[in-house]
């Protein structure tokens, strides 16, 4: 057996109640590295050649918590089990009609119970009062089939099957918005959701220069709609914003944005995500998400030589990349439209976590200009490479099947990457349509020894946490930040803490939003990150956020502020009924 990989308890647990499988031969692996062994062949199984050359590459990426792909991966990869290798999917445009709606639910029971989570987009149901033509009943509305949506995942949870998690997003001129963000007001109902709102330009403007707003249906950009009411824009945007500050959702979605920057604007029009939010997808789209684990590639930290090793990271992005192109040939899919429509984009998400333990170690306090500017170097230095090598695995396997290099190298991302890369997809096409992307990477973050998730900052030091067993029963473990813990392991306990130690109640929400849009002109998708708001925080300074947000140029913004009805981050407590979606909107 080689070195213990694990530095606490609940690292080892997640391990084994997670990731541990067992192998060819029906034995259970002994350590992690034997999961790590066996992920590393099945994702080079699928190559053409030099396949043992290409599994020691993915092990040595996966070795020590470098590279942490999506837990779908880390737990189905080279198993023998029925699993989707992805963590979610966003599912198809739902019908405005009973057997429209009843089979997109079916699809979505499928999905989940293979172990997807899935996003929809719920505009397309007419809203409650209208008459339904030709059958001469009235409709009921989207909330109405929301509740069925979340008794069918709680039905699912029942079964056994690892918890999914579910999005719905809803247009801000849909007549049932009101409805819609009304909707968690009851801690009781629609618990397996998170909820966004579709604000689109033309609202922000609205609400700018207080103007009225019209609810219309079907959509404005469907022909033949209708005016169902009017309404003050400001109106709406502080129900919104009462709402997200009472219960933390709906979160809010800038639409507009989402389109405009896509890579496959010219292709696909998006109007949902997947459920935490960092990758916008079409109907079917799939999450393909892996992240870099930035402590590992800190070099004599916490002294004054302390700095990142970008060359390494390079290397890592490289191997990375070509490991979550792979999964797209190795994986099941619960859906046929699902696989149809992945293997045409071969969307990727490359990104990175434990940022804000990485910081504390370079003394870089989060909410500095010296902190974003390191961050937005690591996910440039990513974001280039992804690109540079999706590239070359073109010229290698061939591109994705939907791209138009001409319209791709003038998406509004793409023109800003280099030269060398816009040339390169115009010579030689591109492997994936999408490549980067900031996930919450809350599970494989306490796989990997609790490093801070995502790009979020250092939570507490020092916390208890109470999660699932495989036998469904609750645990307590005390958790200790990886940073933190390493600092004392070389310092001692009673050394005070250096400059760069900060957790992310002591950091400004403004602070926050302003991490997220140094990283957001690097990610091709989108970012998740949750905006921790204290629980005293003033309703007019908390509405400024989201408007900051979009002068930003942010696709989107989810904030947490613990209050009676959303608890606290990550001190669980053991709750009334299964969720889905816990707070932490995470969902690996």
């Amino acid at each position: 057996m080689e070195h213990d990989a694990f530095m606490a308890d609940i690292s080892r647990h997640i391990w084994e109640s997670k990731y541990r499988s067992h192998d060819a031969r029906g034995r259970l692996e002994a350590d992690i590295s034997d999961t790590w062994h066996r992920v590393a062949r099945a994702l080079a199984s699928v190559e053409s050649s030099n396949r043992a050359q290409w599994a020691q590459r993915f092990y040595a990426a996966l070795e020590d918590f470098k590279f942490l792909p999506g837990g779908r991966i880390l737990a189905g990869a080279g198993t023998a089990r029925r699993v989707t290798l992805f963590n979610c999917f966003v599912m198809g445009r739902i019908k405005d009609s009973m057997d429209g709606i009843f089979d997109a639910l079916k699809e979505g029971a499928l999905t989940l119970q293979q172990g997807g989570g899935v996003g929809y987009d719920f505009s397309t149901l007419r809203p409650a009062g209208m008459l339904a033509q030709g059958v001469g009943v009235v409709a009921s509305g989207p909330l109405s089939f929301m509740h069925i949506w979340d008794a069918m995942c709680a039905t699912i949870l029942s079964t056994g099957a690892r918890r999914g998690a579910m999005m719905a997003t809803l247009r801000c001129d849909h007549p049932d918005i009101l409805d819609f963000v009304q909707a968690k007001s009851d801690p009781a109902k629609l618990r397996h959701f998170n909820l966004s709102v579709l604000v689109t330009d033309a609202f922000m403007r609205a609400v700018q220069d207080d103007r009225d707003w019209p609810l219309i249906f079907p959509s404005a950009e469907v022909d033949g709609s209708k005016v169902v009411r009017v309404i003050r824009a400001r109106d709406l945007w502080r129900d919104i914003m009462l709402a997200t500050y009472d219960h933390a959702d709906p979160g809010v979605l800038f639409i507009d944005r989402i389109n405009a920057l896509n890579n496959l604007a010219y292709a696909e029009t998006l109007s949902a995500t997947n459920p935490c939010g960092e990758i916008p997808l079409p109907p079917y789209g799939a999450c393909d998400l892996g992240s870099i684990n930035l402590t590992q590639f800190v070099r004599r930290p916490f002294t004054e030589q302390a700095a990142l090793d970008f060359v390494a990271i390079e290397e890592t992005a490289t191997v990375a990349t070509r490991m979550l192109d792979n999964v797209w040939d190795l994986s099941r899919f619960p859906l046929r439209k699902q696989a149809r429509v992945a293997l045409a984009t071969r969307r990727i998400g490359l990104g990175i976590t434990g940022l804000g333990d990485a910081l504390a170690m370079l003394s870089l306090p989060y909410d500095t200009q010296a902190a974003r500017a390191t961050a937005a170097a690591v996910m440039q230095h990513i974001c280039e490479t992804a690109y540079r090598t999706s590239i070359e695995l073109a010229r290698a396997k061939g591109s994705f099947p939907v791209l138009d290099s001409r319209k791709h190298v003038a998406g509004a991302f793409i023109r800003q990457l280099p030269e060398d890369i816009r040339n390169g997809i115009t010579r030689h096409g591109i492997r994936n349509s999408h490549l980067t992307a900031i996930a919450p990477a809350g599970t494989i973050s306490l796989l990997a020894n609790n490093v801070s998730s995502g790009l979020e900052p250092i939570f507490q030091y020092e916390y208890q946490r109470r999660i699932h067993g495989s036998d469904g029963r609750m645990r307590e473990y005390a958790v200790t930040d990886f940073a933190y813990a390493r600092y004392r392991a070389i310092h001692g306990p009673n050394a005070s803490l250096p400059l760069g130690f900060m957790t992310a109640t002591a950091i400004s929400p403004f602070h926050h939003l302003d991490m997220q849009a140094a990283l957001q002109p690097w990610v091709d998708n989108a970012i998740s990150k949750t905006i921790n708001v204290p629980e005293g925080y003033p309703f007019a300074d908390f509405k400024l956020l989201y408007e900051y947000a979009f002068e930003k140029a942010l696709k989107g913004c989810t904030t947490f502020r613990p209050n009676p009805l959303t608890g606290q981050v990550l001190v669980q407590s053991t709750p009334t009924a299964p969720q889905c979606c816990s707070v932490e909107r995470e969902a690996d």
